[in-house]
């Protein structure tokens, strides 16, 4: 009897057990995966191109590398030989860096410019911390650091122990190229401690593996759900959850996805393979969705609103801006305004000739600029016999009598070239708003596409 009595105990004990409630059921078991993949995915996918973007001895120009705590600067514009990464734009050359901050703050001392030139700072999560435009010292701090800085060093605390920055510099054309080379000369990074001792430094060699040559979008979606959750809960760790998190991040401790915890494999039952894969198709077709719940729309033409770039608890949001890009700006930095159609709701093709007609000019604050690029299906430039990918503020088009603006979209070559933009096969176009004056968006009318008789 006292035997029945122990067994039954423990019986009852095993199944009241928040662990084995949470994995009793295997559809919610995959939901809470589902979850916990979307939520980590975008600091997985940070790391990812972290390795690869660090994975060189010495800042490397045209592989676009640098050892961590570097800076790597572009030299030139993209052209339509320029397949790294898709929809390049053709305004801003780049400047990039990867932070580890574990041991002190890095300074990054930027230049007085005569353009647009600004400093986006990002955590390991995505979000946007920082975007400074103005000449001085900032020291790119982890937020818990409590160390003091030197008069005139303007703090920038980061959640996370990891840290990207991506500094555009605008560009009017190849001839202006050596002066944002003067400008990006001028830049420098170097940790606090050599800042302080007079800013003389020379940075330790970065290393190169190999096996650390890869696509990172393609390395993380290539992943088996123990080397995912994995490497999330490592990088956590150093790059934690903030505050807002503390909700989801229970939910997702009950799958043992959490900082510094061991995920346990055995919790999914059958072809675990089979169902990650499902799993991940499914996610694909989300995306649309997802994105289309953010979406503004002015005229023809869509853009990805707020919160993007600063995502707070949008964590779909977040996973689906990831999975199409990182680095995306908040919408007061840049809009990227997108269309497909014409006026009609036909898709645009070089079958037709069009004209891209602005009542008035992208209204920007000062400093600010806009423009107009077209793409080809595949979401790479479009090869012309003029070079030309792009009509901007700093095009030399000409205006009509009336201060309207008309752009001829065609294949063949027109007479008169200045207001001209070479289209082929279908294609889009997205139109580039930087420093948008966002008041005056609300009453704009955005441009319309025609079909040209």
């Amino acid at each position: 009897m006292k035997k029945s009595l122990i067994l039954v105990f423990a019986v009852i004990m095993v199944f009241s057990s928040p662990m084995i409630s949470a994995y009793a059921n295997q559809d919610d078991v995959w939901n809470t995966v589902h979850e916990a993949y979307i939520y980590a995915f975008p600091l997985v996918l940070m790391d990812a191109t972290k390795i690869v973007s660090i994975n060189t001895e010495e800042p490397d120009l045209i592989k676009g590398k640098a050892p961590i705590n570097q800076l790597m600067h572009g030299t030139k514009l993209a052209d339509a030989d320029f397949k790294t990464i898709v929809s390049p734009n053709v305004d801003t050359v780049y400047s990039s860096a990867w932070y580890d901050l574990s041991d002190e703050p890095i300074v990054y001392v930027f230049p007085e410019t005569d353009r647009f030139c600004n400093v986006q700072v990002f955590d390991a999560w995505t979000n946007t911390v920082c975007v400074f435009d103005k000449a001085g010292a900032y020291a790119v701090t982890l937020a818990t650091w409590e160390g003091e800085l030197p008069q005139g060093v303007t703090r920038i605390n980061v959640p996370t122990a990891t840290a990207w920055s991506i500094t555009r510099t605008v560009l009017s054309d190849e001839e202006d190229l050596p002066n944002v080379r003067d400008i990006q000369d001028k830049m420098k990074l170097l940790p606090l401690s050599a800042y302080v001792s007079g800013g003389e430094y020379s940075p330790e060699k970065g290393s190169y593996s190999k096996e650390n040559d890869y696509v990172p979008i393609q390395k993380v979606l290539s992943l088996s759900p123990m080397m995912f959750f994995d490497k999330a809960n490592e990088l956590m760790k150093t790059n934690p959850p903030v505050a807002a998190d503390a909700e989801i991040i229970d939910k997702l401790a009950s799958i043992n996805v959490g900082p510094g915890m061991d995920f346990d494999l055995s919790i999914l039952s059958g072809d675990v393979e089979a169902q990650w894969k499902k799993m991940l198709q499914a996610l694909e077709a989300e995306v649309t969705n997802v994105v289309m719940k953010f979406s503004v729309k002015l005229g023809q033409w869509s853009y990805f609103g707020p919160p993007i770039g600063n995502f707070g608890t949008e964590y779909n949001y977040r996973w689906a801006i990831a999975l199409g890009g990182l680095g995306a700006n908040t919408v007061d930095v840049a809009l990227y305004m997108n269309t497909d159609f014409d006026d009609l709701g036909e898709i645009l093709t070089d079958e037709k000739n069009y004209l891209l007609h602005f009542e008035t000019l992208p209204p920007v604050l000062e400093g600010g600029f806009w423009s107009v690029t077209a793409y080809g299906i595949d979401k790479f430039l479009i090869d012309n016999p003029i070079d030309r990918y792009c009509v901007n503020d700093r095009t030399n088009f000409v205006l009509n009598e009336d201060g309207t603006l008309d752009i001829i979209l065609s294949k063949e070559q027109p007479s008169n070239i200045a207001n001209w933009l070479p289209i082929s096969g279908t294609f889009h176009f997205i139109l580039r708003i930087y420093t948008p004056d966002m008041d005056a968006l609300s009453s704009w009318t955005a441009p319309v596409i025609r079909v040209l008789n």
